[in-house]
């Protein structure tokens, strides 16, 4: 595949906060739209994984917005829940996706497993799967991951989803305490980008 530099895309996700972070990662002259400029709705993520949920993602939105799309699907695993709540991390926030609610539920289910669960280091990692899927059916699927631990508290405003739980190995702060430009030289998106930016 002849490896043109894209200049319109189409960011397939109704997260605004994603969409905020994949805006930040892309160069500066690359337009995006996303599906709340065409009215469209999300697709069924009837996927097994993450790449497979970032691929029915791109392929759809490709489909109805007629341009090249990048999807992305990611989320956190958390070892002593057995990898939950995975490709379900936004559904654990219920219909609104409500992370508030989701971390809540971490909290919850690691108080099922150990009502001292924070004495232990809690290891768990972020995944960010990303498909760039073109109209004549050509894509690219990559991935990228982060190592960390669960904080005993939420801290920080910053960022979106898990960040105010997750601690990188080898830091003291959350993502959701680290300035967005720290974070972004670490976090699993932008290692999975960092696959793609030939095309970019």
């Amino acid at each position: 595949m002849k490896k043109e530099k894209i200049l319109n895309l189409f960011v397939g996700s109704n997260n605004q906060g994603k969409i905020k972070e994949i805006r930040d990662l892309l160069p500066k002259r690359v337009q995006i739209l996303s599906p709340k400029d065409l009215n469209i709705k999300s697709p069924n993520e009837s996927g097994k994984t993450f790449k497979e949920n970032s691929f029915i993602k791109a392929k759809f939105f490709s489909k109805k917005s007629k341009m090249i799309c990048l999807s992305d699907d990611s989320g956190i695993e958390i070892d002593s829940l057995d990898k939950l709540p995975g490709i379900y991390s936004a559904r654990w926030g219920g219909k609104k996706n409500n992370f508030s609610l989701a971390i809540k539920k971490v909290y919850k289910e690691l108080s099922k497993k150990s009502v001292n669960w924070y004495k232990k280091k809690q290891y768990a990692r972020f995944v960010c799967a990303l498909t760039i899927y073109w109209p004549n059916g050509k894509f690219v699927n990559v991935s990228g991951k982060v190592e960390g631990t669960i904080s005993k508290f939420k801290k920080g405003n910053y960022g979106f989803g898990y960040d105010p739980i997750f601690i990188p190995l080898n830091k003291k702060l959350t993502f959701g305490q680290m300035n967005p430009k720290e974070k972004y030289k670490i976090d699993h998106r932008y290692l999975a980008f960092k696959k793609i930016k030939k095309f970019l």
